[in-house]
């Protein structure tokens, strides 16, 4: 039936009916976590990620990290686990997390650094919706890290 005209390959059919679990969450950097340690950190993401299934961008600016991460329930838990055992950066706040059938948003991105300008605004939202009290606490913390550090410098490497 797959191979029949006009239907669906069956790797087409499985890429369209992913089950994937999202991850989005912001948090701040460490003393000392600098461009070159994001860059490393992308790198290292690029190869460990395409044999994990796991797609995704990484903002970086200011001290603060942003990053939404896709794939296997069971590797982006792994990976969610490993995120909170990282001691380059604290106050992780989930802002989103979900497990749906569906295409990915970021295909082929194995994990992508991206531009930070609207890093505020999208913590701004998450506070304004946050009910967690660490979360709330967390997001304040990072909110307030931010008016200290120059915002012309989001996203520049």
């Amino acid at each position: 039936m797959y191979d029949e005209p006009g239907f669906l390959s069956r790797t087409d059919a499985e890429y369209a009916a992913l089950t994937l679990e999202t991850f989005v969450y912001c948090s701040l950097a460490a003393e000392g976590v600098d461009d070159a340690e994001v860059d490393r950190i992308i790198e290292f993401s690029q190869r460990r990620n395409v044999a994990r299934g796991i797609t995704g961008v990484l903002v970086f600016g200011s001290g603060v990290f942003f990053q939404w991460i896709e794939g296997p329930p069971v590797e982006v838990k792994d990976l969610i686990a490993s995120l909170h055992g990282d001691s380059r950066h604290c106050d992780i706040v989930a802002l989103d997390q979900s497990v749906e059938k569906r295409e990915r948003l970021y295909p082929g991105w194995e994990m992508e650094r991206v531009a930070a300008e609207d890093i505020r605004e999208v913590l701004e939202d998450a506070l304004e919706s946050a009910e967690d009290q660490k979360n709330v606490a967390a997001l304040n913390r990072i909110l307030e890290h931010l008016k200290s550090a120059p915002l012309d410098a989001l996203g520049r490497s």
